[in-house]
């Protein structure tokens, strides 16, 4: 099991919320998604066959990518 926590600057309200988490929360592998509007933060627990890579390209592809 992996934690990861990324800096997501597009996260501005309680919508970007809940569809980062839900998006991501059907990756498989992933175990628990929280994404927080005031600090731009995005916690991501995950175990195989989730990925970094396959969680980044998920991000962007939901517009919301990942800073750095």
């Amino acid at each position: 099991m992996k934690t990861v926590k990324y800096s997501v600057p597009n996260i501005n309200c309680m919508h970007c919320v809940h569809t980062i988490q839900s998006e991501v929360a059907e990756l498989a592998g992933v175990q628990s998604v929280k994404a927080d509007a005031g600090d731009k933060q995005v916690e991501i627990i995950f175990d195989d066959p989730a990925t970094e890579d396959k969680i980044k390209a998920l991000m962007a592809d939901i517009k919301y990518p990942i800073a750095g």
